[in-house]
């Protein structure tokens, strides 16, 4: 996005941090050993729960009934959380019916006897005896559980309370805050005794911060803004191998998001949430720096948060920022410099319904302006902009005034159909899909990195008129 790449060497510290995490990974394989009974067979999957997306590892297409399948999970996927996900078949003729337990693996073989008719059900699905990881999870999650509920009903009752004022409500805020003292300390306690293991790294996200009981709504929100995120460490960078840091950091946008009232006092927020965050990451470990600022380019760029992409800059020059996003963000800010109000949009052939080819620049037309929308049918925020986009281009006033050109994103074998089904339902649109999707010449030469992303254009100077948004962004821009 900035042009920039690192020129300098890593400090040593940084080395010695990658060092840390990486004697705390696998140095071997892992296998993972399953004893099938009560159907009459199975296929076996183990999914990652690791990235972006969930994906999956290894697999066996079909075990029967009493047989074993051993599954050897590769090293540089450990540790971590999966999916150990069963697709039975209860009878030889029966359809198969999916059954998922979620598992942690660390450095230990493991052994498991499942029934995937009862595959949560300890009495019926279980990990050889000595099993360390699913068994400290197991038992710490029951009595974090019996601990919390305490907590939380005399937090609710607090929080309902209509005389804050009264002494009784001043003894009961005491007895909140010193049992939450308490409970933290437990957990501190719990991922301590527990240091090896790797689900211990889970155990920080349980920390409760305190609460303001006196003072406004607003007051309060602010006090858990401010201490939200006090009780993380930042420093141990296994706490990015978990699936809990991204539900814990969803909680913490979610608090700015319920302040939004309007879009751009949303982006502000957000904006403000991400420096916040990541300020605090950046003191700790390079590789929770680096996800800290990983995170929230996804959410700006989801959002195309524009003002929140620019706050990134900066920490691209950090070299202890291991973002693993630095290239798409580069390209991205380069985007926001390069296609602006007032200059001219990038050319590309566009195929006219006779079958001739012609320059997106010298294509006629008697309308105002040109519309070119990158989108994809498989993308939710495409399908919600779409569907009101379409009916709104319905008016004849906005036909004469402007030509849309939809280009679609979409490359896979699913996609494609979709895109072809979609794009049935929208007969208004000039349509073309661009060969190799998100990695297509068109995108790159508008930087598109994510979808919905519209740019209005002046159909005789072909510059730059808007980036609008929303459809309400589109129209207040035609004049």
């Amino acid at each position: 996005m900035i042009g920039k790449r690192l020129k300098h060497t890593l400090v040593p510290t940084v080395f010695v941090g990658l060092l840390c995490l990486n004697a705390s990974g696998q140095t071997k394989d892992i296998s993972l050993k399953i004893h099938l009974s009560g159907v009459a067979k199975s296929k076996i999957s183990l999914l990652s729960l690791a990235g972006a997306s969930i994906k999956t590892i290894v697999e066996n297409p079909a075990i029967n009934n009493g047989g074993t399948a051993v599954l050897n999970i590769p090293k540089d996927q450990l540790p971590g959380e999966f999916v150990l996900r069963f697709d039975y078949q209860e009878k030889e003729s029966s359809n198969p019916y999916p059954a998922e337990k979620r598992i942690f693996v660390n450095n230990q073989n493991l052994e498991l006897w499942a029934r995937p008719k009862a595959l949560n059900h300890p009495d019926s699905t279980y990990f050889q005896k000595g099993e360390i990881e699913n068994t400290v999870i197991t038992a710490f999650a029951a009595d974090n559980g019996k601990r919390r509920e305490q907590l939380g009903l005399l937090q609710n009752f607090l929080m309902n309370y209509d005389r804050p004022e009264s002494k009784f409500f001043a003894l009961g805020t005491e007895e909140y805050e010193g049992r939450r003292l308490t409970y933290n300390k437990w957990i501190e306690a719990q991922t301590l005794q527990h240091k090896n293991t790797f689900v211990s790294n889970s155990f920080v996200f349980q920390h409760i911060a305190p609460i303001l009981w006196k003072g406004t709504e607003k007051d309060r929100v602010n006090s858990v803004i401010e201490h939200y995120l006090d009780g993380m460490d930042f420093k141990n960078p296994m706490i990015i191998k978990t699936t809990e840091i991204k539900e814990w950091m969803n909680k913490y946008v979610n608090i700015y998001g319920a302040m939004s009232t309007t879009i751009e006092l949303r982006d502000s927020l957000f904006t403000l949430a991400g420096k916040r965050a990541i300020e605090k990451a950046r003191l700790g470990h390079p590789l929770v720096y680096g996800w800290m600022v990983d995170y929230f380019y996804n959410g700006f760029e989801s959002f195309n948060m524009t003002a929140g992409i620019k706050m990134l800059e900066p920490y691209l020059n950090d070299p202890l920022c291991l973002t693993s996003r630095r290239k798409a963000i580069e390209q991205r800010l380069k985007g926001l410099e390069t296609l602006v109000v007032g200059s001219v949009t990038p050319d590309f052939d566009w195929k006219l319904a006779s079958g001739n080819t012609v320059k997106f620049h010298q294509f006629k037309t008697e309308a105002k302006y040109k519309l070119v929308l990158f989108w994809s049918a498989d993308c939710q925020h495409c399908k919600e902009l779409v569907e009101k986009l379409h009916p709104w281009y319905q008016d004849a006033s906005k036909r004469e005034m402007m030509d849309v050109f939809a280009i679609s994103l979409d490359e896979t074998e699913t996609e494609i159909p979709a895109w072809e089904k979609a794009k049935v339902g929208l007969p208004a649109f000039k349509h073309k899909r661009a060969e190799q999707g998100i990695r297509s010449p068109e995108a790159a030469a508008y930087f598109v990195l994510s979808t919905p992303t519209m740019v209005l254009v002046d159909a005789k100077s072909n510059k730059i008129v808007a980036l609008p948004e929303t459809v309400a962004q589109l129209e207040a821009e035609m004049k």
